[in-house]
């Protein structure tokens, strides 16, 4: 008994010695692909002048990077069931390495865009099958530890980026930003050769064309409409008319996935209610406020506090700090406190902390500053990996592919709309005070908007139950 005890030991250890592994390479492309998206920036001048256009045409090196990749994404749970896990994840790391090398030796904006739509096409295909991978090593109570290490590079990588690419674009140039992928991209397919085992399975069905075009239609409309929103260029009809046609033509996509017998995207996901509020709901509410966080914060430091990037940098360190700090004590406070109340408590930190950003001026202490931030970014990191958790926890196997797909094309637009809302408040409150751009009064409404929003949709995990995602949190409800 006592060997078989032992062995049983061994083999626990050892497979959540391969889930953290795996885990762990997934997460360096991850945090490669999210860098990107937000290093490139700061640097849209410099391209500029480099390419001998204007500024505000760099943009669309933006957006149709974003677009592509929203076209994709719907069909990345098909091909990785369809070829191989492993397979696509390695092919998407090469397409989006290879890509950038391609957008630093751009030597027009025509080059430039269409080095970017290839590495949104690679982007799109990275983070569900990255997920999926995981998904299949890591048990159950291994789960939170897995997610939590594929977690921490959408914490970190936006406030690094826009520090890291002032610096790179100030004491190089702006191809480093682009360069420096080449490295981390071969060191990504080495790691996934080395540790990944491939995973296909087995009777695959065809593709379903129509769900895949309907599906990347309507993800695509939503997101150019978020996305125009923000630039507020051309008016509010164009978009309303994408934001319109993004709903129909997504509503359409729900039900074409109900009728068919071998749907691009198995809805059922959303039948369970984990992941339905972890992702839609409540999910998406709370996704909102945190990804609007690493938009405001530098335009409030530079615009608001007339700093420079780099002195605005600082203080997002801070805030960096807090997002890796509180890895350490995720794990232990899930088993000890369970999905619902560190969802709702630590919502309301995290939404407090947030409103009160908004109140913050050149002459508050900076120890306060510093505290405040601190205390933001723990409970944004805490938030950020209940939910990524809960909502897989109980996700069966015949629906790991889909709901991973499903989360992603939310989380981009949860994204886009916390960055839209928070957009959407400044210009409305500079317009109505007749100023061209906001001060510290505009800044002070958006964070308290972002900060409502983050406390009502904290108050909405209430509905679940007490021992929602204890298989996978190790919580133990106490009984009277």
């Amino acid at each position: 008994m006592t060997a078989i005890n032992n062995t049983e030991q061994t083999d626990d250890a050892l497979s959540a010695r391969r889930a953290k592994i795996v885990a762990l390479v997934v997460a360096v492309s991850f945090f490669m692909q999210i860098l990107d998206g937000t290093i490139v920036t700061t640097s849209l001048p410099q391209m500029a002048a480099s390419f001998g256009v204007q500024p505000v045409s760099m943009s669309i090196g933006i957006t149709v990077y974003m677009l592509t990749m929203a076209a994709f994404i719907p069909l990345s749970g098909w091909l990785g069931d369809r070829f191989g896990a492993r397979r696509v994840f390695m092919t998407s790391i090469a397409v989006f390495t290879i890509a950038s090398l391609f957008c630093a030796l751009s030597g027009s904006l025509t080059a430039f865009v269409l080095a970017r739509a290839v590495q949104g096409a690679g982007s799109a295909l990275m983070t569900p099958v990255g997920r999926i991978i995981v998904l299949k090593n890591a048990r159950k109570s291994e789960l939170v530890q897995a997610i939590a290490l594929i977690t921490w590079p959408a914490l970190t990588a936006p406030v690094m980026g826009p520090l890291l690419g002032s610096v790179i674009t100030t004491y190089a140039s702006w191809h480093w930003n682009f360069l420096i992928n080449l490295p981390i991209g071969i060191l990504g397919m080495a790691l996934v050769l080395r540790f990944v085992p491939e995973q296909r399975e087995e009777n695959v069905g065809g593709l379903d064309f129509r769900g895949f075009v309907l599906s990347a239609a309507g993800l695509t409309f939503l997101l150019a409409a978020l996305e125009l929103s923000v630039k507020w260029h051309g008016g509010l009809l164009p978009v309303l008319l994408m934001f319109a046609a993004g709903v129909v033509l997504s509503v359409m996509a729900t039900r074409h996935f109900l009728k068919v017998s071998n749907p691009l995207l198995n809805l059922s996901a959303f039948r369970v209610p984990t992941f339905a509020i972890a992702t839609l709901s409540a999910g998406t509410a709370s996704r909102v406020a945190i990804n609007a966080t690493p938009f405001l914060l530098p335009l409030l430091f530079q615009l608001g506090f007339g700093l420079s990037s780099i002195e605005a940098g600082a203080y997002l360190l801070v805030y960096f700090l807090g997002n890796l700090g509180m890895k350490v004590v995720t794990t232990r406070l899930l088993a000890g406190l369970g999905f619902r109340t560190v969802l709702v408590f630590n919502g309301l930190i995290a939404a407090l902390s947030i409103a009160a950003c908004g109140f913050l001026e050149p002459e508050t202490p900076r120890a306060v500053i510093y505290a405040l931030l601190l205390i933001a970014g723990l409970s944004r990191s805490m938030e950020f990996t209940a939910l990524n958790t809960l909502a897989f926890a109980d996700i069966s196997s015949s629906q790991r592919s889909s709901a991973s797909t499903l989360s992603s094309m939310l989380q981009q637009v949860s994204m886009l709309l916390g960055v839209a809302i928070a957009a959407a408040v400044l210009n409305v409150s500079s317009a109505v005070r007749g100023l061209d751009n906001p001060g510290l009064v505009d800044f002070r409404w958006a964070f308290i908007v972002i900060g409502a929003i983050g406390v009502l949709s904290s108050l909405r995990f209430l509905k679940l139950a007490p021992d929602a995602g204890s298989e996978v949190s190790g919580y133990k409800p106490r009984t009277s």
